[in-house]
């Protein structure tokens, strides 16, 4: 739904318009974190994202009078961001989709037990950074719908504005991500039972 004519994507893009002091700051610093969620999650690389990321706000800034809000500035500005991390990768003619090395064989489906008890909060810290380093084992697309939908909080037509891709296709995406992932954190003493 595009942003109503008072809303605060029109006053921020018309003060970047006007040249107003801050003001295209202040639009890099909202949305630097959706920005950068999206490279380093396609790209994988710190040094390669950052460059992007600065690119993405070049032409953010250059194309930003042919703004017409039809989306939300967020979803355009995700939007080139995801443009220029795909076309990256296919100047480098990394894959996007696919597997990426370790990941073959069966994953399991098991689900973990919710119960909440002394041993489970004990060990918060050491899940969090397994659910993170199982994050970054799924593909760069998988990775990046996980991360904008969980993490930046996007809902499934905004990841659509964003990626060009159908909704049902982010769907399926993001069901066979929340697969893999329970797949792979599920206890394995729970697999013998």
């Amino acid at each position: 739904m595009p942003p109503s004519p008072t809303s605060p994507d029109r006053d921020l893009v018309a003060a970047v318009l006007a040249a107003t002091p801050g003001a295209f700051e202040r639009l890099v610093a909202q949305y630097q974190g959706l920005c950068w969620h999206i490279l380093v999650r396609l790209v994988r690389n710190p040094e390669d994202a950052r460059e992007l990321c600065q690119e993405t706000f070049l032409r953010t800034y250059q194309r930003l009078p042919e703004f017409r809000f039809e989306s939300a500035l967020k979803t355009w500005i995700g939007h080139i961001a995801y443009s220029l991390g795909v076309r990256f990768l296919q100047q480098r003619r990394l894959a996007l989709e696919t597997t990426v090395a370790g990941e073959e064989g069966e994953w399991l489906l098991a689900q973990q037990a919710a119960d909440e008890d002394v041993e489970l909060l004990a060990s918060q810290r050491q899940a969090h950074a397994r659910v993170h380093a199982e994050l970054a084992r799924l593909p760069p697309l998988q990775q990046l719908l996980v991360t904008l939908y969980h993490l930046d909080e996007l809902s499934i037509a905004e990841i659509a504005q964003v990626t060009g891709r159908p909704e049902n296709t982010i769907k399926v995406y993001l069901l066979r991500a929340r697969l893999r992932l329970r797949g792979a954190l599920a206890d394995p003493t729970e697999q013998t039972a």
